[in-house]
């Protein structure tokens, strides 16, 4: 597999009604978009027909938290979201190899996943130990649809 935005979300931004339960994130700041790192020991997150955080076993999420300076802007004919780095603060638990973006609602039906990591440079996977987790973004943004 390969780091990628989850048909959900792009399905939901062309408009598509076969989409039930979740919904697009506010552009307007006012979503509270997270990032979470996942166990694939617990669950496999498959970016292709995985649509909501009901889709992801909670035994899987190792730490989770929201994310700040979040834009998610239509620019063209794309969709760009951005974030400001994160730090997971006192992280323990089971090692964590993938992780997801979902725009938290308080309902894990209607939490719309975004983005699935399952490739990166360094860092992962990440075995807690107690201490902070740093996610580090990209400076051109997280994503692009």
């Amino acid at each position: 597999m390969a780091n990628q935005v989850t048909t959900a979300w792009k399905q939901l931004w062309l408009g598509d009604t076969g989409i039930t339960g979740p919904t697009l994130p506010a552009c307007d700041g006012s979503a509270t978009i997270t990032i979470a790192l996942i166990d694939t020991a617990d669950d496999t997150v498959a970016p292709n027909t995985d649509q909501d955080l009901a889709d992801i076993t909670g035994a899987a999420i190792v730490a989770s938290g929201a994310l700040t300076g979040v834009t998610v802007v239509p620019s063209g004919a794309n969709v760009i979201l951005d974030a400001n780095d994160k730090t997971l603060s006192a992280v323990s638990g089971d090692s964590a190899e993938h992780i997801v973006i979902y725009n938290a609602t308080g309902v894990a039906a209607t939490s719309l996943l975004m983005i699935h990591y399952d490739t990166f440079t360094s860092g992962m996977p990440v075995t807690p130990n107690g201490g902070d987790i740093v996610i580090g973004m990209h400076a051109s943004g997280v994503a692009q649809i």
